[in-house]
């Protein structure tokens, strides 16, 4: 392993750049094509493209795709009490959080008999989708199958690729049982969410897609997306990426360690140091070292942690400054008084402060969503939350002397707009207000 420490304030501008910049998708045109002809499949042939598709990529021929009672049942008796203790308690968590955040209608009178309203509405029909590449992902199902049953979608349905046995992870399926979600389906990547977002024979048609996933799994989100007999997509996602801002007083330990929770989801994740302490830095590389030879996926682990970046800054305001250009997915600050920092962080997915929060408790059971925005899209888009399954509709109820008094200043900035229709939409009233018959 060979990680080198740069010096933030020895680079110039364009060196800060692209020490920050995150690879390239790979072929990201040849992936978009493959995904197209895949989606293209499915919205022909259904079920049975699907089911090819399964068997194609993930090795495994299954009858049908939908999750069998018996399965459910199965799954039930597949968890240990203490397994089954732990879903309950993180799902209880998240619950709390998230119906803290049911909003109520909103109610303003903006001018004397003109009243303004915004009211919530569920979406009808979501497609949660569990990944299972390198690992089943139950706390991926908790994230979106929780707020879909606070917000009441009417129509709630969740994909998750089969394992080799052509059954669907138990602890997925109790986690759906448990959030009120009966109808699953053994369907991964492309395919997956082109079934959701199409319908298929068995599979029912969504508004709107949810849930983390492969390269393949996001482009066909994003291609649904943009296509109106799709749906909608929860937020754009790339690799998973953590940044931890650290300084002298911070536990070399811990450091390492939160790197290395995040390296392991993949060869491509994305694990960044900032430090104002050079002493800290080469500490964590020795920690990083020493913790990865003990750890299961150290193959994944050395690949990841191989494009590591660690800085060196002179400040903490500097590091926060830092962070907030990278826009990091998850922003963990293990400095003194960490709390006193929060008004410094403008762009980040969750922030983990002080140095007993590791961010695998966001990942599973504080309660706060684990699907954020990846990539730096975190300066413009926040995580999963409540708000993302409902609808907010606006309402406007005028009274007769509500119109005769605000009328005349939309007649006059439909003028100014050349729009005759619209003026003519008030002035009929109008004029049935001055001349009643």
């Amino acid at each position: 392993m060979t990680l080198a420490l740069l010096d933030w304030s020895a680079l110039s501008a364009d060196q800060r750049q692209a020490a920050l910049r995150r690879p390239a998708q790979a072929d990201a045109e040849g992936l978009h094509r493959r995904v197209s002809e895949i989606i293209k499949d499915v919205r022909s042939r259904g079920d049975q493209a699907v089911l090819e598709l399964t068997e194609r990529f993930d090795g495994v021929k299954l009858p049908s795709l939908e999750v069998s009672a018996a399965e459910f049942a199965a799954a039930e008796t597949a968890l240990s009490t203490e397994q089954r203790a732990a879903l309950e308690r993180a799902i209880a968590n998240v619950r709390r959080f998230h119906e803290a955040q049911l909003g109520s209608t909103l109610r303003v009178e903006t001018s004397p008999g003109v009243v303004c309203e915004r009211h919530f509405r569920a979406i009808d029909a979501v497609g949660l989708y569990v990944p299972a590449g390198v690992a089943p992902l139950p706390s991926a199902a908790i994230m979106s199958a929780v707020p879909a049953s606070i917000a009441g979608c009417p129509t709630r349905i969740m994909c998750t690729p089969p394992r080799k046995d052509g059954t669907a992870d138990p602890a997925v399926l109790v986690v759906a049982k448990l959030c009120g979600v009966d109808r699953v389906f053994k369907a991964g990547g492309a395919q997956a969410i082109a079934a959701m977002a199409y319908g298929t024979q068995s599979v029912p048609k969504v508004d709107k897609v949810f849930g983390p996933g492969s390269a393949w799994v996001t482009a066909a989100k994003i291609l649904a997306a943009n296509d109106p007999e799709g749906a909608a997509l929860d937020l754009p996602a790339g690799p998973s990426e953590v940044l931890v801002i650290a300084d002298e007083r911070a536990n070399a330990e811990f450091v390492a360690a939160d790197l290395l929770a995040q390296a392991e989801h993949s060869a491509d994740a994305q694990a960044i140091l900032v430090t104002t302490s050079r002493a800290l830095a080469e500490a964590a590389i020795e920690q990083l070292e020493a913790q990865m030879r003990r750890l299961g996926r150290e193959s994944t682990l050395r690949e990841s942690i191989d494009h590591a970046r660690l800085f060196l800054v002179d400040s903490l305001p500097c590091a926060f400054e830092l962070s907030n250009a990278y826009a990091p997915e998850h922003l963990i600050v293990q400095v003194g008084n960490a709390r006193d920092w929060l008004p410094s962080i403008r762009n980040a997915g969750s922030v983990f402060l002080g140095a007993w929060t590791p961010e695998t408790m966001g990942d599973y059971c504080s309660g706060t969503n684990h699907v954020l925005p990846t990539y730096g899209f975190a300066r413009a888009y926040s995580g999963l939350s409540l708000v993302d399954f409902q609808k907010r509709m606006t309402v406007q109820e005028l009274t007769a002397e509500g119109l005769r008094d605000l009328g005349p200043t939309a007649v006059t900035i439909a003028g100014l707009e050349g729009l005759d229709a619209h003026a003519n939409a008030v002035q009929v009233r109008l004029r049935q207000l001055s001349n009643p018959s």
